[in-house]
């Protein structure tokens, strides 16, 4: 293991907080950028003995500064605050301040389906990123998380009550992940790049159906829980109801007998596990 700091970009996030936890559960040193180190969160990760840096995904400057002298970067764009534009934006000051520094391996989360020209906007956007990336001199892997466990909690008033909404029919399989789980895969490749420098993974722990999903949900909570189709034509933001469309069409299509037999040392959370771990306090 290096002696070098691994830096993890929007480390106080759900996909950066996964990875840094992953990293420290390696005893490996991490360095975490984050745009206000006052914040709680940040505090909390300094107190864990993660080296807190401030800085922004758009701002150039500061992400060369967080990336002197790192063994690697986990990097991470979001579309959700400002846009598809923004997220490309983001892309290319992660790349060239990847690039200016000489950066030995960055490890880039894109989404699944990135690669299938789905339509979706914020798959393209990262797509977009994807090919630069490629194209450049930066040493790179790149992983494909598909949808995460933890998108039914926006759900969670509705799913209390008896309901799962979700846009698909119920007997429709959706590739899904839990965070920690990409935290580890992650954490995996940044430790020990030279087995994936140069490759595209895409990552899923489990495949339930909605009718699976309310039911192992049902159990978590101890009561009853239905899945109710939501139809396509309710979901106002486009972005949204393509992937969507996407997912009710084409979809994922991750290996997931072949990924888990490759890769044991993940433990591949189930989303019934999930559901019962994240629910245990709910009855």
């Amino acid at each position: 293991m290096t002696d070098q700091p691994v830096l993890v970009l929007a480390a106080t996030g759900g996909q950066g907080g996964a990875v840094t936890d992953a990293l420290l559960a390696r005893r490996a040193r991490v360095r975490a950028l984050v745009r206000d180190p006052g914040r709680r969160s940040a505090r909390e990760l300094a107190e864990r003995g993660v080296e807190v840096v401030a800085g922004s995904l758009s701002d150039r400057a500061s992400l060369a500064s967080a990336m002197s002298g790192v063994a690697g970067v986990f990097a991470f764009t979001t579309p959700f605050e400002a846009g598809v534009d923004a997220e490309v934006d983001q892309g290319r000051a992660i790349l060239s301040a990847a690039t200016e520094k000489r950066v030995p391996h960055l490890v880039f989360s894109s989404v699944a389906g990135a690669d299938q020209d789905s339509g979706v906007p914020h798959f393209e956007s990262k797509a977009r990123i994807e090919a630069e990336l490629t194209a450049g001199d930066v040493p790179y892997t790149i992983l494909g998380p598909t949808y995460f466990f933890d998108n039914a909690l926006g759900g969670a008033d509705r799913i209390l009550e008896g309901v799962l909404d979700l846009p698909l029919p119920p007997d429709r399989p959706l590739q899904q992940l839990a965070r920690p789980d990409l935290g580890a895969f992650a954490a995996e490749v940044l430790l020990d790049p030279a087995p994936y420098t140069g490759r595209r993974i895409e990552l899923a722990g489990d495949a339930p159906t909605p009718s699976q999903m309310a039911a192992a949900l049902g159990a978590a909570i101890g009561r009853e829980v239905r899945h109710e189709q939501v139809p396509l034509a309710a979901i106002g933001s486009p972005d949204m109801h393509a992937m969507w469309a996407f997912l009710n069409g084409p979809g994922y299509r991750v290996d997931i007998p072949a990924l888990h037999a490759a890769h044991p040392e993940v433990r591949w959370t189930s989303f019934a596990d999930w559901a019962r771990r994240t629910w245990a306090g709910a009855r």
